[in-house]
Formats: structure tokens, sequence, C-alpha cells
């Protein structure tokens, strides 16, 4: 690779791409609510058609947002890139500090939905691609490119659509792709590149109770029974006190650390006293610290209570025995706690405790994924941060959310995946003043071409 003409045709080109950086955070494309979806699936198949890919904008299920399929370069070797096209709502709309779909720039950053997560980490590759292709002539591999639309709202027809065009996540002999880049990733608190190999699985639920016919008066509590109670009961068998999961069965299926794996993760920083100081906190949960407090966030599955619904909650005072409940729980999975056992052994251990009454809804989830850290793809990109950032990279697990990692990658076959993109801790993705560095995504397209050059060595 000619690092020289790369980073000379980005500064050249600079206010250019950064326009069209811009373009793409104008478009609103909000899953939640399909605003502007269409368009900005025409917009990304129509910028990369430009880089000379051969685009296929694909159906999902019924008017679910489609995904934008790309190929791009030729060769044995393959790499996937996964992104998103898709963003949060923008509301509350009061807390922007501009406008959100108005580009704003201000203290070196790019203030937009989107500015990180996903548009600005997919700008960044298509930008840096054209530079290549400019400069550097032909991608010495062939790039395969999958940008779905529904990431914001747990890429329900993704697994669908993977199972129906399986044959395009293969090699042209049936074998599985060389590797594949995620669509997150970026710096730590203290501006440490930080590379991901896998994420934990999710299993989203809603516990509903329906107990009278009717909201009563509060009066008739010695007889009526209460549905906000009842659940709270129900939801007290889940977890103790000490913070241990209560479900029969649950922590059989969490699998032990390999020694590498181990050894990884008594590697990483984890800042104890500068995490609990932003959190507000004294101490973390029964006190847990150390590599102890490592391996349960990065390690360990959870269940979560994220929201309770039942009665009464405006203002002043209103005596009413609610006649429905409900709660919404997520469990963050490990490997080999699949979203399938947890509904299995959520429904037999309500069961068993006296609740087969409650009715469980499952909303979403996916299954965790993990890389093998020492995979081709894994080198490569340390490699390119060291060449860039001139540091060695944090190297994280799994991360502690979660995404359809397990289906472009286990599922097809096992595709080692790395995460790594420009995102830093205060991006407030999901919220109000999104942003992104506009030095990280100066550096990021340079990232992306060294990262290139480095796995055609691999």
């Amino acid at each position: 690779m000619n690092a020289a003409s790369f980073d000379a045709y980005l500064r050249e080109h600079r206010e250019r791409l950064l326009e069209d950086y811009k373009d793409f955070l104008r478009q609103p494309s909000v899953a939640a609510t399909g605003q502007g979806i269409p368009e900005m699936a025409a917009l990304v198949a129509r910028r990369l058609a430009a880089l000379g890919a051969e685009v296929k904008v694909v159906p999902t299920e019924g008017d679910a947002p489609p995904v934008v399929w790309a190929e791009l370069g030729e060769g044995d070797k393959e790499l996937l890139i996964y992104n998103h096209y898709d963003v949060q709502p923008a509301e509350p709309l009061e807390l922007w500090e501009s406008p959100p779909f108005e580009p704003t720039i201000r203290d070196g950053k790019i203030f937009a939905r989107g500015a990180s997560d996903d548009k600005g980490e997919l700008v960044t590759r298509i930008h840096a691609l054209e530079a290549w292709l400019a400069t550097q002539g032909r991608l010495p591999f062939k790039i395969k490119w999958l940008i779905e639309g529904e990431e914001e709202v747990g890429s329900p027809h993704l697994h669908a659509w993977v199972e129906r065009y399986r044959s395009w996540l293969h090699k042209p002999d049936g074998r599985p792709m060389d590797g594949c880049l995620w669509e997150f990733g970026g710096f730590d608190e203290r501006g440490r590149f930080t590379l991901t190999m896998g994420v934990k699985g999710i299993c989203y639920v809603e516990l509903h109770v329906q107990g009278v016919s009717h909201d009563l008066h509060s009066s008739n509590a010695a007889i009526a029974p209460n549905a906000a109670w009842r659940l709270v009961w129900a939801l007290n068998t889940i977890k103790d006190a000490s913070e241990r999961i209560l479900i029969e069965g649950y922590y059989d299926h969490v699998r032990a650390l390999t020694p590498a794996e181990e050894a990884l993760l008594r590697q990483m920083p984890f800042d104890e006293d500068e995490i609990k100081a932003k959190w507000g906190i004294a101490e973390f949960i029964t006190g847990v610290t150390g590599f102890d407090a490592v391996k349960r966030l990065f390690f360990q599955p959870t269940a979560t209570i994220c929201g309770l619904t039942s009665g009464w909650q405006g203002q002043g005072i209103k005596t009413v025995l609610p006649a429905v409940a409900s709660a919404k729980v997520d469990f963050r999975l490990v490997p080999n706690l699949t979203p399938e056992i947890v509904l299995d052994l959520l429904r037999r251990h309500l069961d068993k405790h006296g609740f087969s009454d409650i009715e469980i809804k499952f909303l979403g989830g996916y299954r965790a994924e993990l890389s093998d850290v020492n995979a081709p793809i894994v080198h490569a990109a340390t490699r390119a941060c060291e060449r860039i950032y001139n540091q060695t990279p944090v190297k994280v697990l799994l991360s502690p959310g979660s995404g359809p990692m397990y289906s472009l990658s286990s599922f097809i076959g096992g595709v080692p995946t790395v995460c790594a993109g420009i995102s830093h801790p205060d991006s407030r993705v999901h919220s109000p003043n999104e942003n992104a560095i506009l030095q990280h995504y100066y550096d990021g397209m340079r990232y992306i071409g060294a990262l290139i050059d480095e796995f055609a060595q691999e």
C-alpha cells in the first residue's frame, strides 16, 4: 500500500467527503417509525454503486426495511462488512442543541442523529474504499457488504434474510468467508483504541399479569387479587438480593473461559474508580471488584427489570386496585445460553413457583457470539491500529451489549469477526446531541485503508 498517496487523496477531497457525510446525516432513517427508510436505503445503494460495486436492494419480509447488499473486488479471500443505515428516534427534541437531522460542527465534533451510530462508521468505510480505489487500484480481495435497516429495533427480519440468501454469504465453493468487520467500535474513556471480538446475546420479554376484569376501588384489596403485587412476587423469584439469578438451570449453560480468553480478559484495562464516579456510585453490586468485576461484566449473564407498568402513576391520589401489570425484562446472554433456552427455563421456573398464569411475551433476541481472538482479521486489525494510532489496542472479548452477530458468524459456518470504529465514550448514541469527533472520522478512513492492507497479507 502506498500510504502517502492514500492520505493525500483524503486531504485533497476532505471537504467533499465531509459534505457526503453530512448528506447521510440529513436523511432521516428511523427504524422505529419508518421515517425516511426507503430514501436512506436508496442513498446508500447509490453511494456504493458509485464505487463500482454490484449493488442490490433486497426486500425483507413484508414491507420491512430492505437490506442493501454490495459486492466489490475479486479474489479467493473474502471480507464481510456489516453496517446498518437506520437510526434511533431523535426524541426528546427539546434536548438537542441543534436540530438532529441538520449536521452541525462544534468544538471539533459533528452533531446529528447517526453521526456515530451507525452512519459515521458507514461513511468512514465508504470513503476509505473510495480513496483506496483511486490511489491503490483494485482491491486485494473481495468485499461483501451487508447494510440493514432494522438494527435499532432488534433486527427482527435479518436472520430469516440470511437463511434465504445464505449462499451469498459464502465463497463460491461453499467455504465461509475469511473475516467480518462489524458495525461499531472506537475509543475508551482514556483514548485507547478498542477491538471487540464478540457480543453478548439477549432475550427480551414482557411478563403480563391479568388479575380482576377491570381496575377496582382499592377498598376491595382485602379480597380481590392485585395484579401488581402478583407480578412483584413473581419477579422476586427470579433474582435474590445477592444478585444471583434463581431460574433453575440458568447457570448450567454458562461455559468456562478458555485459558486464552481468561488471559485476554485479565489484560483488559478496567478503571473501577473512574466508572464508579461516572455512574455516581460508591461500589459495584455485591461489592465485587477487580478481575471478578471484569468477568461479571463481560462474561456473566444477567436478568434485568427494564420497566414496570401497572395502576396509577399520575399526579396526586387515585385509590385503585390494578387489573393488569406488566414488566419488561431483558436477559443478557453469554455463549451457549440461547434465547430459546432462557424462554424454556423461565416458563418452567414460573410454573414451578405457582405463576403459570403469567404470560411471557417474547419481544426479540439474539444469541451471543464470540470469535477466535487469534483469527487473522483480529491480527490485521491489531496491526492497523499500531500503524495509524501508534498504540496497541485494548482487546475486548464480548461487548456487554448485543447485536445480530451470530447470524453472520457461527450460523453461516463461523466467520471470525472484529469490531472497530470511530465512536468515543461521549458520542451520546441513542441520546440527544449524538456526535462524532471529526479527527476520529479522518483517522478512521486511514485505519480502514491500513486494515485492508494488513488483511490482504494474512
